[in-house]
């Protein structure tokens, strides 16, 4: 029996406003189909966003990171980001 181990990749990210004021951008539900930038990210599969302060999260992806950064260096503002 062969066993496969998941290579996630992890991506430390710094908001330059609160996580909570970037929901904002998710304002319109039915528009966006999510209501808050943690559900849009965790919609990618494989894809895990979990918040560790006010203005920083953890994302972990198994192989949507490149989409998923992508996706936020464009939509919302960024004081920094960490490949771990």
């Amino acid at each position: 029996m062969k066993t496969t181990t998941a290579n996630y990749q992890t991506l430390i990210v710094t908001f330059a406003e609160p996580i909570r004021i970037l929901d904002n951008i998710f304002d319109d539900a039915e528009a966006w189909g999510v209501a808050s930038l943690k559900e849009w990210i965790d919609c990618y599969e494989s894809t895990r966003f979990t918040p560790t302060g006010d203005r920083t999260a953890v994302i972990t992806s198994e192989y949507n990171m490149e989409y998923v950064q992508e996706w936020l260096e464009r939509y919302t503002p960024i004081g920094s980001l960490v490949s771990a």
